[in-house]
């Protein structure tokens, strides 16, 4: 979507990161991540900021290493549906996307709890629908590994068409029918039309069968595609793919998760950045990090030492829940850490720092408004997720610094368009 004067619109969305290895929770100014405070101190800076909306992320089940709760972690992952409604009272224009599973919820559930936020919040409910994909999470719910990759792909979009069967069929008073190898639902909707009609639908995935999902039916991609050349080409990829299901670029906006560091040079941006990612990760997150790949207990290693001399036991799983522990070739991922530890001489620590950072716009607030306008003017994005280091002030000088930056270029909103639903604010086409 473009102004008036025909430059792209920047969308913003506010990340609230519970459980991941880009928060400190070291730091003092983190606070609590189920205290209802981080939440409306997160949505409020993101509403003053007129972002386009809150997202908050859902795991089912806590990581563990070696049978005790991953350090990455932290104990305490609230209800998503809850925190959404509790942000609904205290915001008036913010958007409110939660993520939650099509593999272990229902569909006609579902439907009505996201409609029942619509109504709550006039017109502001999201849903970023995910696949969970190892047995560790499906122990919660009696399913462990009950389907395989393709099956929840295949359950995930027949869950969506159902969901939106249930929303279309709302306040007509005849029921939806849904039938196929998955589901045989038939239920009238309880509640009448929402604001909406049918709350934004966000999808994750980055598989060709993931791209195709959301090139189906999905309004927004949250991507990981956060660098340039990389984000341009998966721009591209799920763009071309709308024809073949019948829909218009409009139809679809792709978001990837950022993170920032400001500085007034960009000298002192680049060192800040740099001791944030050795605040993410401490010698005992290093170790515990390389522990999952190398399949063995590392605890007798030097975090400050170089990689370990033994060999991995690719039969071992020590961490559950996690995406290096589930890495299909550990054997060939080893063997690039040692080449890239040897030609860089890096320590475990060192290496783990370099693997695992996640900084895309690093600069004073005129390099990152500037790169951010890029992006999105070359349809590298139309715009950024942000998943701040620190929560809930993690975008204080965000906004404080670059959102006026935008809003001079007429990149950014200056003000929300009154009683505008979430998908009328995002520029989405409307849908039946």
């Amino acid at each position: 979507m473009s102004g008036s004067d025909g430059i792209r619109q920047v969308r913003l969305v506010a990340h609230f990161p519970g459980v991941n290895n880009t928060t400190v929770w070291s730091d003092p100014r983190s606070r609590s991540q189920i205290d209802f405070s981080s939440f409306e101190e997160l949505a409020r800076t993101a509403e003053r900021g007129r972002f386009d909306y809150f997202f908050l992320a859902e795991g089912l089940r806590l990581r563990e290493h070696q049978g005790r709760i991953h350090d990455l972690d932290v104990v305490g992952r609230p209800d998503t549906l809850t925190v959404l409604a509790a942000l609904s009272a205290v915001t008036a224009h913010l958007g409110l996307a939660g993520t939650l599973s099509t593999t272990y919820n229902e569909p006609y559930e579902l439907s009505r709890q996201l409609a029942t936020l619509d109504h709550l919040s006039g017109g502001r409910a999201a849903w970023n629908a995910v696949t969970s994909s190892d047995a560790f999470t499906g122990e919660n719910f009696r399913r462990g590994g009950y389907l395989d990759h393709a099956d929840r792909y295949e359950r995930a979009a027949s869950f969506v068409r159902a969901v939106r069967a249930f929303w279309d069929a709302a306040g007509t008073g005849r029921a939806a029918v849904h039938r196929d190898r998955f589901f045989d639902i038939e239920a009238v909707p309880t509640l009448p039309r929402s604001p909406q009609g049918r709350p934004v639908v966000i999808q994750a995935g980055d598989s060709p069968q993931g791209r195709d999902f959301a090139a189906a039916g999905a309004d927004v991609v949250f991507s990981r595609h956060g660098g340039f050349e990389a984000g341009r080409a998966f721009y591209d990829d799920v763009h071309r793919r709308l024809a073949a299901h019948g829909r218009g670029d409009d139809e679809l906006l792709i978001l990837p998760g950022v993170t920032y560091v400001l500085g007034d040079t960009p000298a002192e941006a680049q060192e800040r950045a740099r001791a944030i990612r050795y605040q993410q990760v401490s010698g005992a997150t290093a170790i515990r990090f390389v522990e999952q790949v190398w399949g063995r207990d590392l605890s007798e290693y030097d975090p400050e030492g170089p990689l370990p001399d033994v060999e991995p036991d690719l039969e071992r799983v020590l961490t559950q829940g996690t995406a290096a522990a589930r890495s299909t070739d550990r054997a060939a991922l080893v063997e690039r850490w040692r080449a890239r530890a040897a030609s860089e001489k890096l320590g475990i620590r060192d290496l783990v720092v370099e693997e695992s950072a996640r900084q895309t716009f690093v600069g004073t607030p005129e390099a990152v408004a500037g790169e951010i306008v890029r992006h999105v003017a070359e349809r590298a994005s139309d715009g950024f997720v942000l998943v701040p280091h620190l929560t809930p002030g993690g975008l204080d000088d965000f906004v404080d610094r670059v959102v006026p930056l935008l809003q001079e270029r007429g990149a950014l909103r200056a003000d929300y368009t009154p009683g505008a639903t979430l998908r009328e604010n995002l520029g989405l086409a409307p849908r039946p």
